[in-house]
């Protein structure tokens, strides 16, 4: 979200993927940063956490106009005193705060949870520091989350090199690490070169040019240095991916280039212990490397001590603990069923056959299936009970670790629903449970259980859920692939569990509800509907289980909710209701009218609701982006009751794409601080990216980390965070996947659910889960139109949120950028209106995402979203506000597209929340 910012992803590499700082224009684009120079942030030990800490931005700007400065004839020419204030206050040693190290500590102990052990021989962990051979792209920069609104402004981060260093490791790799600095260079320098050339010839600016440009990774030539005193050798491959920009099966992205397989295989040949680190926010095939490859990790992006992690993990002072929650598979194996990518129209032509619902279904070997991951130890499972309490189903599962490391493992429950009138794939995930950390020899029982209406199925026929007469195969595991048969639930008769109306007209093109595939589908790859598991491979002992229907509870749905008007929302002009309806704005327009009145409150928030409106007694709400933490500026200077981020008004390496006279006059733009301003520094916690968190399947971690950024949130003043994001993995080219949990809804909400817990338990704090829905891509995101099957997007792309909503009941939702079947998420009263508040009971705010016509494509096809529409279907805030907004309500209302009704409806919301998170504070 936040236009600006999601302008494009530009040059998506930068060491520790922190991306574009935030004050102002500085929100421009998740660009390429990946920051020269080495090993990142050299701050104090984090193991011991100093009483003081240097922050990392003046040792980056110190480097960048030494390297750059030349490059420039303008930016040679600028006075030194356009620098000098904001370079003082960077080499003013700032206190770490007792806040940050209780929070950076507690995640440390949890970061392995999140990592995934893909394969296994036993060479690690290793038994102490001693000589490391360390190569690859994400040994010295390493990322730690990816571009766009979710990166997060921390103090310092740890790559790969230094956390093993501060573990005690001695590289003696150094030349590789500095001559691929080099290559690195080179290649951004061509790489820019190229976009300066493509703007010539399109009579544009370099910078417009730029937005969406992703440079691969660099083949190289660089002897090994295979030294045979090494005690190990790793090679940490990273990848970055972002908001604005889908991946691509392309060498140096999805693909390996040619120079890493070699490198990997001969490191992998050596002889000596060898582990592949992927420092990744999604799948890369590595069908090239993966028979020899004895050891490989998912370390994932974790945030600000991603070094730290591994290197705790290297020496066994912590356990690998994740699952996968998206299937692996090498690029030939991926569906080609639906489309992905396409500016205008995307066809979601795969039904609910998405991830491992369509390998299994189709009989498709992955390299590694949906909820793989090993240990430094071993486990066994066994089923001890299975029964049902009403529709409940419970299953008792001892697991006891039986290898010689400590660890913790993952239960899973899947069920096969029979295949009746409506297709099934083979099994869905239903349950699932983590032990604590079990030493060896030691054993928990866990006790995952479901309620059967959780496995109903969408049928357009009758215009419900539905859940099909026969019997349901319950299997446990360790993942997709690795599952036994125990038990059998046995419904007798068809039950309706909610029955609602249809809402969601498809294209004659898309695949009809729970149909296979459309004829021009290859057969090959076509999932063909699911039979339950052969009755004869059953165990005689496993033990059936009846349900009867009338245990379950059938719903109808009331489509005839009405909200309660606020008295002050009766009493307010429309003119006033239309305020409250669009976020902050400035009444004088230009470049603040774009972005927001984000920072008169809080320095680097995302967006305010209206502010015009206090001398009534109505205060505003403080949103600040997410999902990896808060997004705010970490330096601001408070003049009286205005707070301004301090700081480079755009970030340092986009600006190089500026003309020159431009650069200048950015650089007079620049804030800085008075002597009677009070300085205030805002240093938030970078938590693991949301796929990382929820590889995890650890709920209580989750909940964990939603309590830090609420913690934090009452720290900065910022009263909705702009997160968690839930949408589904429906191809791994969506570069913005990292922000999100799976490819299965079960998991998204629940982690979700988990994160608004921890945020809500704060005094005055909300979450914003995001995007609803259907946001699967980034390529034209603002008018790309997603066209699917009213199953499909009930069972698949809904089910997260009313996981997350039923559950946790978060304060406010966001809509997506993209349209639905037609028409714009935020303008479709079927889905705001009818589906989350009638359906799901949802009573709390529905904003937009940030909607900047200036960024929309003038030749798309669908025209951006309106303000008067939104408010129609229900929406509230119209974000992030703009004069142009507000005249459009204004406009609808007298146009009759908009009826006061609708205005006082949304401000009733709105004021409830903002009393109840004032009120709470």
């Amino acid at each position: 979200m936040n236009a600006f910012v999601d302008a494009g992803s530009f040059c998506r590499r930068k060491a520790g993927g922190e991306g574009a700082r935030e004050s102002g224009f500085a929100n421009v684009g998740s660009v390429y940063a990946r920051k020269t120079g080495g090993e990142g942030a050299k701050v104090m030990d984090p193991d011991v956490f100093g009483s003081f800490c240097r922050t990392d931005d003046f040792q980056f700007q110190s480097r960048f106009r030494s390297q750059f400065r030349s490059r420039s004839p303008m930016h040679n020419h600028l006075p030194r005193v356009a620098f000098l204030p904001y370079n003082l206050l960077m080499k003013t040693r700032i206190p770490i705060t007792e806040t940050e190290k209780k929070h950076l500590l507690r995640l440390r102990r949890e970061l392995a949870g999140c990592t995934v052990l893909l394969k296994t021989n036993g060479d690690f962990p290793l038994k102490k520091p001693g000589k490391l051979a360390l190569y690859g792209n994400g040994a010295r920069h390493t990322i730690k989350g990816g571009t766009g609104s979710g990166e997060v402004n921390s103090r310092f981060f740890i790559t790969a090199e230094r956390g093993l260093k501060k573990a005690g490791f001695a590289i003696t790799t150094g030349s590789w690490l500095d001559a691929y600095d080099r290559v690195l260079e080179d290649t951004r320098r061509r790489f820019l070169d190229d976009i300066r050339a493509r703007a010539r010839a399109h009579r544009t600016l370099a910078i417009i040019e730029s937005f969406g440009a992703v440079m691969s990774e660099p083949e190289y030539e660089i002897p090994l240095e295979t030294g045979e005193d090494n005690d190990a050798a790793v090679y940490v491959l990273a990848r970055i991916s972002g908001e604005g920009s889908d991946r691509t099966f392309a060498k140096g992205d999805i693909a390996l280039t040619d120079t890493e397989v070699r490198d990997i295989l001969a490191l992998s040949r050596s002889g000596r212990p060898f582990l592949l680190v992927l420092n990744t926010g999604g799948p890369v095939d590595l069908t090239p490397v993966v028979d020899e490859v004895p050891n490989i990790l998912i370390l994932s992006q974790l945030g600000a001590e991603t070094g730290t992690a591994l290197a705790r993990i290297l020496l066994g002072r912590d356990t690998p603990s994740g699952k996968l929650t998206t299937t692996w598979a090498g690029i030939k194996d991926y569906p080609s069923i639906g489309d992905f990518g396409d500016r205008n129209d995307t066809h979601y032509r795969e039904g609910i056959y998405v991830g491992y619902r369509y390998f299994d279904t189709a009989g498709i070997t992955p390299l590694f299936p949906f909820g793989h991951g090993l240990s430094y130890t071993t486990f066994t499972q066994q089923v001890q009970r299975v029964y049902a309490q009403g529709e409940t189903v419970h299953a008792e599962i001892l697991v006891r670790n039986t290898g010689s490391c400590k660890g913790r493992e993952v239960v899973q429950l899947y069920v096969s629903v029979p295949s009746g009138r409506l297709d099934q794939p083979v099994k869905t995930l239903a349950a699932f449970a983590k032990t604590k950390e079990l030493q060896p020899g030691e054993e928990e029982i866990l006790c995952p259980a479901f309620r059967m209406r959780g496995l109903s199925s969408y049928d357009t026929q009758q215009a419900a859920y539905i859940l099909e007469a026969g019997d349901y195969i319950l299997s446990a595991g360790t993942s997709s692939a690795d599952v036994q048969c125990c038990g059998i639930i046995r419904l007798p008769s068809e039950v309706i569990t909610v029955k609602t109306r249809n809402l969601f007209a498809s294209s004659p093109e898309d695949v009809r509800p729970g149909i296979r595939p459309a004829p021009s589908t290859s057969p090959s790859t076509a999932p063909q509907p699911a039979a339950a598991p052969d009755r004869g491979t059953i165990r005689k002992d496993v033990p059936l289980i009846t349900v009867p229907a009338a245990a379950i509870r059938s719903v109808t749905v009331n489509y005839g909710r009405k909200e309660i008007i606020d008295p002050l929302a009766e009493k307010l002009s429309s003119v006033e209701l239309a305020y409250l309806n669009i976020g902050a704005f400035s009444e004088k327009g230009g470049i603040a009218s774009v972005v927001g009145d984000a920072s008169i409150s809080v320095a680097g928030a995302a967006g305010e609701t209206a502010r015009i409106l206090r001398e009534k007694g109505i205060d505003s709400l403080v949103m600040a982006d997410g999902p990896a933490g808060l997004r705010l500026a970490k330096h601001a200077a408070r003049r009286g009751d205005k707070v301004t981020a301090i700081g480079p008004v755009m970030q340092e390496s986009l600006s190089e794409l500026l003309p020159g006279p431009l650069k200048v006059l950015l650089k007079f733009l620049e804030k800085r601080p008075r002597k009677s301003d009070v300085l205030i520094h805002q240093y938030a916690t970078a938590i693991p990216i949301g796929t990382a968190l929820a590889q995890s399947w650890d709920e209580s971690l989750a909940e964990a980390c939603g309590d830090i950024v609420g913690a934090e949130m009452e720290q900065f003043g910022v009263h909705l965070w702009l997160a968690p994001a839930l949408n589904i993995h429906r191809d791994i080219r969506c570069g913005r996947n990292f922000e999100y949990f799976s490819e299965d809804p079960l998991i998204s909400g629940r982690m979700a659910a988990a994160l608004t817990n921890g945020v809500q338990r704060h005094s005055g704090c909300g979450v914003t889960i995001k995007h609803f829905a259907a946001n699967n891509q980034e390529t034209n995101r603002y008018s790309n139109n997603s066209i699917v099957s009213e199953r499909a997007f009930r069972e698949i792309y809904l089910k997260g949120f009313e996981i997350c909503i039923r559950t946790a009941r978060p304060a406010a939702v966001m809509t997506s950028y993209n349209l639905l079947n037609g028409t714009h998420t935020s303008e479709l009263q079927g889905l705001v209106r009818d589906v989350l508040r009638c359906e799901l009971g949802f009573d709390g705010v529905v904003m937009t995402d940030w909607i900047v016509k200036q960024m929309y494509d003038k030749n798309a096809v669908y025209l951006p979203p309106r303000a008067d529409l939104t408010t129609a279907a229900d929406g509230d805030l119209f974000m992030p506000g703009s004069a142009e907004d507000h005249r459009a309500v204004l406009e609808g209302l007298a146009a009759g597209t908009v009826t006061r009704r609708h205005l006082e409806e949304s401000a009733s919301r709105l004021l409830r929340l903002i009393r109840t998170l004032h009120q709470d504070t």
